[in-house]
């Protein structure tokens, strides 16, 4: 039997979407947001659960700013909540043991060949790149430095001091772009990924990238003037909290279609959503019920409506776009392809990777 490796989220996607303006002036990085380079900077909507759906809202809240110019991408974030404390001076350790900031970055919207940043709050920072998602046998390469990119955290209280007024701690990313798409040159990377890996050093107004933030929430007590993380009946720290900007259906950062969407824009205008993007999101549910059939049944379905009736119940999929959607399977191997209406074609390939052709 076929061993799937691509879990279903237990909700359909239903990513934000980010208008992200222009930058007014240049960035002095200190972690302090409250500053007129950041005033007509929107926050996202507030995190969620990384489930979504019912789950717990989370108990502290967090947002964050995008902005941009012809040089760097920036990001702001505002964690609340009094437990600020944090122990990793070391660069590029595991973040995550630590209460952090998490960014994503897929500029291409491939899945493929994405960032990540993690920091905490003092300040020290976890950059890497991935292959591919985890889902799909990804590996993580952290010997990747992201170039140029500086950070900054600022806190409105004091870190690991249970005692101290604390109600939130801020941070500040400054990302060159050049750092970003170097990622995708012709020289790194093979002749037909040139379509999908476009050499430039920033976006063009109106394109959209996929984007995530998340916080790493653990629960702690204090004590002695301390903090420590609570521990089970087994005496192993409890699970942390994943509170995110675009939930991803279950306990997994790493599902890049279901990301939010960033548009860059002069002024934080709307732009009309490109018609390969919905036709995208709608064909990774067929793709995640491909793989949720071969679990079952030890093949692949051979047509999208098939493979549709793995969805859970109350999974919000296009019936109209799965009868659209041609499938071809080998025993081991599945591809969906669906045509534009520019006569293009869109593709999603077993391990999740998507283009145009």
């Amino acid at each position: 039997m076929f061993e799937a490796p691509v879990p279903m989220p237990r909700l359909a996607p239903q990513p934000p979407i980010y208008f992200c303006p222009k930058a007014a002036g240049e960035l002095v990085l200190d972690g302090n947001i409250n500053k007129p380079f950041w005033n007509n900077v929107p926050f996202t909507e507030d995190f969620v659960d990384i489930s979504g759906g019912d789950f717990p809202t989370p108990r502290f809240r967090t947002r964050a700013k995008i902005c941009w110019d012809e040089r760097n991408l920036y990001i702001a974030a505002l964690l609340e909540g009094n437990e600020i404390w944090a122990t990793i001076k070391r660069r590029d350790s595991v973040m995550y043991y630590d209460n952090d900031f998490e960014v994503f970055i897929d500029p291409s919207g491939s899945t493929h060949n994405y960032m990540e940043l993690e920091m905490n709050a003092f300040n020290t920072q976890w950059d890497l790149l991935l292959t591919m998602p985890y889902r799909n046998g990804g590996r993580s390469v952290t010997a990747w430095n992201m170039p140029g990119v500086e950070t900054a955290c600022m806190i409105s209280g004091e870190v690991n001091n249970p005692a101290a007024d604390n109600k939130f701690w801020s941070v500040e990313i400054k990302i060159p772009f050049a750092g970003l798409t170097e990622t995708y040159s012709k020289e790194k990377n093979p002749p037909e990924l040139e379509r999908c890996y476009p050499v430039r050093n920033a976006p063009m107004t109106g394109e959209v990238w996929r984007m995530n933030f998340s916080r790493v929430q653990w629960t702690v007590d204090a004590a002695d003037g301390k903090y420590a993380k609570r521990t089970g009946t087994d005496g192993k720290p409890l699970p942390e909290d994943n509170w995110v900007w675009a939930a991803t259906g279950l306990i997994d950062i790493h599902y890049p279609e279901t990301w939010a969407y960033v548009f860059f824009t002069e002024n934080g205008e709307s732009c009309p959503m490109p018609e390969e993007e919905k036709i995208k999101l709608e064909m990774y549910k067929i793709y995640y019920a491909q793989h949720e059939y071969c679990r079952r049944f030890g093949c692949f379905a051979k047509t999208a409506e098939e493979a549709a009736a793995c969805l859970p119940t109350g999974f919000v999929y296009d019936a109209d776009a799965a009868k659209n959607t041609i499938v071809e399977t080998t025993s081991r191997y599945f591809e969906l392809s669906r045509k534009l209406t520019c006569g293009k074609t869109m593709v999603v390939q077993c391990d999740g990777f998507n283009y145009i052709e």
